[in-house]
């Protein structure tokens, strides 16, 4: 039985959206349970392998309750997040604002990952976590990310993988089946919101295909990380280094809402 979900169609936006709206709230609690609080130690690495540093300018897309946008924050790196859901967005804001103690709180903004409303060559560093998958154009998604990067800037994207041992892949797929649901039953009242990611993984060339893909893009020093056998993965490259011509800055006004003050209105 299909997922209600997930669409392979132009409806695909709206469902996930609609998701992690409903979600939002304990969407945190259910990311340490179902993987054992190990999604921190994931997201370190992914920050480590970035270089993040002091000024460091980072765009977080589909950044969620924006927890991996406060830990580059926290690093001392200029952070911008992003996601098209606005409870998840009122999340981060609180938590961002809580944190900020005197510091410029990350400014959150809810906005599309397929049309990002910043000009070209912005960032120095462009993170996805879990989100990647969920986008609907996978192809059309990365070139946005690679769009807004400098050249020679840093894109990582952590995401569920697809272990390339046999058994482990199905067991681990069997645990996305079987166990994951539970949970989104027991804290979200709904095992679909959950069952969900094995859904949207089926049809996610993982870690592999990402890499292939940011090749053709013409990506340098790609780089795959696994954890957990492959189950989990870390997709690393450095944006083309190509001439200010043939990346010629456009300047596009901002088209998304702001809603570090906790607006959610969209």
């Amino acid at each position: 039985m299909p997922n209600i979900y997930y669409s392979p169609g132009d409806e695909r936006a709206s469902r996930v959206r609609d998701l992690f709206c409903r979600i939002a709230k304990r969407y945190d609690l259910i990311n340490d349970i179902q993987s054992l609080g190990m999604h921190r130690v994931w997201k370190r690495r992914l920050i480590e392998l970035a270089q993040i540093t002091a000024g460091t300018r980072v765009l977080d897309v589909c950044s969620g309750t924006g927890d991996l946008a406060l830990a580059m924050w926290d690093k001392g790196a200029d952070v911008t997040g992003i996601d098209f859901c606005a409870p998840m967005l009122e999340v981060a804001s609180e938590r961002s604002s809580g944190a900020a103690a005197g510091r410029h709180p990350i400014g959150f903004a809810q906005a599309d990952a397929l049309n990002l409303p910043f000009a070209d060559n912005t960032f120095d560093v462009v993170t996805v976590g879990y989100g990647l998958r969920n986008l609907a154009s996978l192809d059309r998604g990365l070139a946005e990310l690679l769009r807004v990067l400098r050249a020679g800037g840093r894109l990582c994207v952590l995401d569920f993988g697809k272990p390339e041992m046999a058994l482990w892949r199905v067991c681990y797929e069997a645990y996305l089946a079987c166990m994951v649901p539970i949970f989104g039953w027991a804290f979200a009242g709904d095992p679909a919101a959950y069952a969900y990611i094995l859904e949207s993984l089926k049809h996610y060339p993982a870690q592999r295909g990402i890499d292939e893909k940011l090749r053709l893009l013409g990506c340098r020093h790609t780089r795959i990380v696994n954890f957990l056998g492959g189950a989990m993965s870390l997709n690393i490259a450095e944006s083309p280094e190509e001439s200010s011509e043939s990346r010629a800055e456009t300047h596009r006004k901002p088209s998304f809402l702001t809603v570090s003050d906790g607006d959610s209105k969209g």
